[in-house]
């Protein structure tokens, strides 16, 4: 039985990483970013060789494969999520720069750009998953309306029109304008705040109406809903410090932007992602599942 020739594997093997990032940005989860990449090598790889050779362009054949999967798993994942315990949030990536886990790791290959930033993958979301994948394919990949359109199983109009309302609730989402020299000064202010158990400090630093949410899945206690307000927020931050005289709080990159890791007892608990507007924390997300902490805790 033949077998590829070297060049032609590590060409094959050398699109990992896009796809990776491809299924990251339209599932919001490493895990399951991951499953996809995997599915998708493992239908190359059941093609006799042949068949194989006679495909022109493997890395479009392996984006269509991945991005076919993505739709499946995103039509799945709504009813999936109507049975998740409290709130889900998408799965936090550090910066590989800062990060000191194994290489293996599918989070050591997530570009972290815009497209990337925990706001835009929450915006993501709300789209339906035609919406999704035609928008992501299109607007952050730059993949032709055509390719798309093999993709998604529509006409290369139908998936225009997808793109065209996935950037209307973009636009309409108003996306931070903060530079991240902005944000990383608001974070620092906000972390000594918080560990001084400042209220006064911590509420002048958050707008009045921001929100904070938590995703512990279950496993871990969170809040069972989103908590509105500044004040209400500022008390309920500094309560947790109060309550675990072991915490502390760290700088990290969270999806490209300045965020924080709460450790207590040098164990990861959370990460948090915030949202920056006019020197203000107007949203705070924070990830508790230890699921989809794994990025945080190797080492």
């Amino acid at each position: 039985m033949s077998t590829p020739s070297e060049p032609a594997l590590s060409a094959i093997m050398g699109e990992r990483r896009r796809l990776i990032n491809l299924a990251y940005r339209l599932l919001g989860s490493l895990a399951d970013a991951e499953d996809v990449v995997q599915e998708t090598y493992a239908r190359w790889y059941a093609m006799p060789p042949e068949q194989q050779a006679a495909i022109r362009s493997p890395g479009g054949w392996l984006t269509t494969v991945a991005g076919r999967i993505c739709l499946d798993v995103l039509g799945s994942a709504r009813a999936r999520r109507e049975r998740y315990v409290g709130e889900w949030l998408p799965e936090p990536v550090p910066d590989s720069a800062e990060w000191t886990g194994t290489p293996a790791d599918p989070a050591d290959r997530v570009t972290l750009d815009e497209s990337v930033g925990m706001a835009f993958l929450v915006l993501l979301e709300s789209m339906t998953p035609a919406e999704r994948v035609a928008f992501v394919l299109h607007d952050v990949f730059r993949y032709p309306f055509a390719d798309v359109a093999e993709i998604v199983g529509r006409t290369p109009a139908a998936c225009r029109q997808l793109a065209v309302s996935a950037r209307r609730r973009v636009r309409e989402a108003r996306p931070t304008t903060t530079s991240t020299a902005g944000q990383a000064g608001v974070v620092r202010d906000f972390k000594e705040a918080w560990q001084a158990k400042d209220i006064g400090a911590l509420v002048q630093l958050l707008d009045p109406n921001a929100v904070a949410t938590s995703d512990g899945g279950g496993l871990v206690t969170a809040l069972p809903v989103p908590l509105h307000g500044g004040e209400p927020i500022a008390r309920f931050l500094a309560g947790l410090v109060t309550g675990a005289p072991g915490l502390a709080l760290v700088e990290r990159t969270v999806n490209g932007r300045p965020g924080l890791v709460v450790e207590v007892d040098d164990t990861v608990q959370a990460v948090l992602a915030l949202d920056v507007e006019d020197d203000r924390v107007t949203r705070i997300w924070a990830v508790r599942n230890p699921e989809k902490l794994r990025p945080w805790t190797a080492g």
